[in-house]
């Protein structure tokens, strides 16, 4: 019997990003030791690298915001120390800091951590060819993926104008977004004004309607609703009250005693400790609603605009605003962050990070044990070629919300809504890691690894092995997943397991070698018939998947019996049970008949010379032939 695949499992994947901690972020504008300075380079001249190493890390932890721009060699030569003493993992950390803060050219730097971690990377499957390979097999699998990225709310939400920064209730009944639909004076310029969309049971959105109590002539945008949606802040710009071109307000709900009904009214900017002299936009609040985060291009930031945030203080007034810091924030923009309602994970859009798929893509962020861990793509479910701004989630974790636009024109953005993906989910953090090499050669393979979540039906976004057979994804702990890696050379294979804690997994498989036929054991017909056995099905399955996922592959089945009986009925026998599992394959596949040859050969090619009754076995078999495009 042919072994197809094995697969051993382990855990505890050695795993961890490496972070210093700036501790003068907020406090100092610059940190200047020139003492400090000249003990590196004492140390370095007598080449003594263990002490440099040290005091570098010393510097480099002292650093204020400027230094990031101005001192950014100190951290590519601590990476460049943590690398000669082989602490590989830091010194990846450190490049990539260098990646997201030096202002000069950067192209070097990235090839160079190209070159460390092409290992490490993930290789997505474009888009479309992925959902070629699902529509291929969407007839045998009851599990695939949406079938597009692309779903707009449509002409109740959205209008021929911009409409953007969607935030959604915590009961997920309405939905707020900033649109310039509005027209205002005699030459009917666009005006950003606040609109919601009310959402019934069943999930339709209702025809979009301003919010009449709080827009003005000047700009309202970027709304964010309390928990118990009695509280909204938003933003408005170019108002004579303004401390600079845009500030963050609030407003209250109350009831209207002469209507009975609920309006929006005691609009307050939140006053010049929160709102500096630039633009201060994009408000989100914390689950916990006593941190503030909002996006600003304040002078004292990394780049062209950071993420800031500001917390209550024990006298109930906000505190002076504080940057997030170095790991989030970059030489770039980051713009419209998002606190999700239930877990500490940030979304943010920003296009300063190395390897982006567009301009502007959206980025998750955990807070563990005090410290931001390094922000994740949230992936190509989501990011695309364009730029995606602003995010909002339901609180169950169900479906996001974004605006985005694919020629990256500002002034045409859309709001869409998709089911939130693995890559954005919340608590996707835990680690499946795994490899696949022949077990014949060791060597790595080629293919496709898929990964179905069980427990709730959707597929992960698909990667390429990388280059060692290797495979990463961050999945979500103590969830039912099924495994599905194919290839060109390999039948798929297939693996179901619930995750506890990082997990590693191992697959060994046998490549199809198209110079010799396949023999597969488990085909075997009941004597003198050609009925397919339900114990058939399994090895059936695996080869009409793998046609399947490789549709310009033909097949040609053999069927074989011994040398008992008639040779003339054995003939006809033969050739029987090639036509049935030829039919099986073409209707359970829906594979094209002109794909599969069936012959049948009867007694005329045994393999043995039939003296025991384990020849008369051997010789009983179908065969089955994979033919590449070019081998016929």
């Amino acid at each position: 019997m042919q072994k197809l695949h094995d697969s051993t499992i382990n855990h505890r994947i050695p795993s961890g990003d490496y972070q210093l901690f700036f501790k003068n972020i907020n406090t100092l504008d610059e940190y200047v030791n020139e003492g400090l300075k000249a003990e590196i380079k004492r140390a370095e001249t007598k080449e003594d690298f263990k002490k440099a190493l040290a005091l570098i890390e010393e510097y480099v932890s002292n650093f204020g915001i400027k230094n990031f721009y101005k001192d950014t060699y100190y951290i590519w030569h601590l990476g460049q120390l943590y690398e000669r003493f082989g602490n590989m993992s830091k010194a990846k950390a450190l490049y990539k800091l260098v990646l997201k803060h030096h202002r000069g050219d950067t192209k070097k730097v990235l090839l160079y951590y190209d070159s460390l971690t092409f290992l490490e990377k993930d290789y997505w499957v474009p888009l479309e060819h992925y959902y070629e390979l699902v529509d291929f097999r969407k007839d045998i699998d009851t599990l695939y993926p949406p079938h597009s990225v692309l779903l707009n709310m449509g002409p109740e939400v959205n209008s021929k104008d911009a409409d953007y920064g969607p935030s959604i209730s915590a009961d997920k009944k309405l939905l707020l977004f900033t649109s310039r639909r509005n027209k205002t004076g005699i030459e009917k310029k666009s005006n950003e004004d606040l609109f919601y969309t009310e959402c019934d049971e069943a999930g339709y959105f209702y025809p979009a309607k301003a919010f009449s109590t709080i827009n003005t002539e000047y700009n309202e945008g970027s709304p964010c609703l309390s928990k118990n949606g009695e509280r909204l802040y938003f933003v408005r710009c170019n108002a004579p009250d303004g401390n600079g071109n845009c500030d963050i307000y609030a407003a209250d709900k109350i009831i209207n005693e002469l209507t009975n009904e609920a309006e929006w009214s005691n609009v307050k900017n939140l006053g010049s400790r929160i709102n500096g002299r630039a633009w201060d936009s994009q408000p989100s609040l914390s689950h916990t609603e006593d941190t503030l985060f909002f996006a600003s291009d304040r002078l004292g930031g990394f780049g062209m605009s950071d993420i800031w945030f500001t917390y209550k203080q024990k006298d109930g007034q906000w505190a002076i605003p504080e940057n997030l810091g170095p790991i989030i924030n970059t030489r770039g923009s980051e713009v419209s962050p998002y606190y999700h309602p239930k877990y500490d994970v940030l979304y943010y859009s920003s296009n300063g990070h190395p390897l982006s798929f567009g301009d502007f893509d959206i980025f998750k962020v955990r807070r563990m044990r005090g410290k931001w861990e390094e922000p994740r793509n949230i992936g190509p479910l989501v990011n695309g070629k364009g730029s995606e701004y602003y995010f909002t989630i339901d609180a169950m974790s169900k479906d996001l919300f974004y605006a985005r636009s694919e020629q990256d024109d500002i002034l045409n953005l859309d709001l869409y809504s998709f089911p939130l993906p693995m890559e954005a989910q919340p608590t996707s953090y835990t680690k499946l890691a795994g490899t696949l090499a022949d077990s014949t050669t060791n060597q790595a393979l080629k293919g496709i690894v898929s990964i179905i979540d069980l427990d709730h039906g959707i597929e992960v976004a698909p990667k390429f092995l990388r280059p060692d057979g290797s495979f990463e994804f961050d999945l979500i702990n103590n969830n039912r997943y099924l495994i599905i890696i194919k290839g060109d050379d390999f039948f798929s294979l297939e693996e179901e397991l619930i995750i506890k804690n990082d997990t590693l997994i191992r697959f060994v498989t046998k490549i199809i070698d198209i110079k010799k036929p396949l023999v597969l054991d488990r085909i075997e017909f009941e004597n003198g018939r050609a009925e397919i056995l339900e114990g058939m099905n399994k090895s059936l399955n695996l080869v009409m998947k793998f046609l399947i996922d490789n549709p310009t592959f033909k097949l040609t089945i053999s069927g074989h019996t011994d040398s008992d009986g008639n040779h003339s009925d054995n003939m006809a026998l033969s050739q029987k049970r090639a036509d049935a599992i030829k039919q099986y394959l073409i209707n359970k596949g829906k594979l094209e008949s002109k794909r599969i040859e069936a012959s049948g050969f009867g007694d005329t090619k045994p393999l043995r010379i039939e003296i025991k009754q384990e020849d008369k076995r051997i010789n009983r078999r179908v065969e089955f032939e994979v033919k590449k495009p070019n081998d016929y």
